[in-house]
């Protein structure tokens, strides 16, 4: 009897090795993907499209995005801008796809840099839209991976410019960030999740884009997702500064004298505040309310 337990014991424990090494194998790649998801890219010239032309003729059009935006984005009584995906399915994605597929037969290469500006900001946000129509039953743009261990869409190739396949990360990291070099940049590019700035209500234009740009900064920072002193006197900071604090200052302390310029009912406490900083932000997604 002994022999045969112990015969059966041994064989449960040696089926059970492939269950447990796949389960910690699981487990690493889960932390692995939450490293990933909380770890921004870091600014990397993609040098083809820094080449512009200053006296460029050419005319973007962004009127159809215009349109789908005043039909599609509302203020929320939460004060952040709610995108209607479901009635934007029913009646406006063969707009989108029509805007993407116009966009995508421009040669950026050949605008001004406003122009591009413009260009490169509207189209990040028009394919992000298009990514939350294909995944209906998603909460969250996390949740929205091509692949099993992809990382929300943003690594996708969904586009192809001038001949070469485009990603989203690849607009903001490799195009925006580098070339521009503005921080005003992660206010107006939005990742269709409350923790997010808003999606404008506004197409970004040649001739307004870096009106639009601090407005975008303006009012992202009036509102607490961006900085808030809670009743306890902890001071909340959107991730935005944490992942991006190279694009926005030297050090934390440094952030915070940044901040302190741009936002005046908060100057006395960000300039004195000596205790730990928590960051927040909400990925769930910035869709239209019931």
């Amino acid at each position: 009897m002994y022999c045969i337990q112990a015969y059966l014991s041994c064989t449960s424990a040696a089926r059970r090795r492939p269950l447990v090494s796949a389960l910690r194998l699981i487990a690493l790649l889960a932390v692995m993907v939450w490293h990933s998801a909380h770890a921004a890219p870091s600014s990397d010239l993609w040098a083809y499209w820094a080449a512009h032309d200053r006296d460029a003729a050419l005319q973007v059009d962004h009127s159809l995005w215009q349109t789908l935006l005043d039909g599609s984005v509302q203020r929320g009584g939460d004060h952040i801008n709610r995108v209607d995906y479901k009635g934007f399915v029913k009646t406006n994605e063969h707009l989108l796809d029509t805007y993407l597929a116009y966009l995508q037969s421009l040669e950026p290469t050949s605008m001004s840099p406003n122009q591009q500006l413009a260009f490169w900001i509207n189209l990040y946000n028009a394919q992000t839209v298009k990514v939350v129509l294909g995944y209906p039953d998603k909460d969250s743009i996390l949740k929205m991976r091509p692949s099993l261990l992809s990382v929300g869409p943003w690594d996708e190739k969904y586009l192809q410019i001038e001949g070469k396949d485009v990603s989203l990360n690849d607009i903001e990291h490799r195009i925006l960030r580098p070339i521009w070099a503005d921080h005003r940049l992660h206010f107006a590019l939005n990742c269709a999740s409350l923790g997010c700035p808003d999606l404008s209500t506004e197409a970004y234009r040649a001739e307004t884009v870096q009106g639009q740009l601090q407005q975008a900064e303006d009012l992202f920072l009036s509102q607490p997702r961006a900085i808030e002193l809670t009743q306890d006197g902890v001071l909340m900071l959107s991730s935005l500064f944490d992942w991006y604090l190279e694009d926005f200052a030297d050090s934390e302390q440094a952030l915070l004298q940044f901040l302190a310029e741009r936002a005046p009912n908060l100057a006395t406490t960000l300039r004195t505040h000596q205790s730990k900083i928590r960051y927040h932000y909400d990925w769930a997604l910035n869709g239209a309310t019931p």
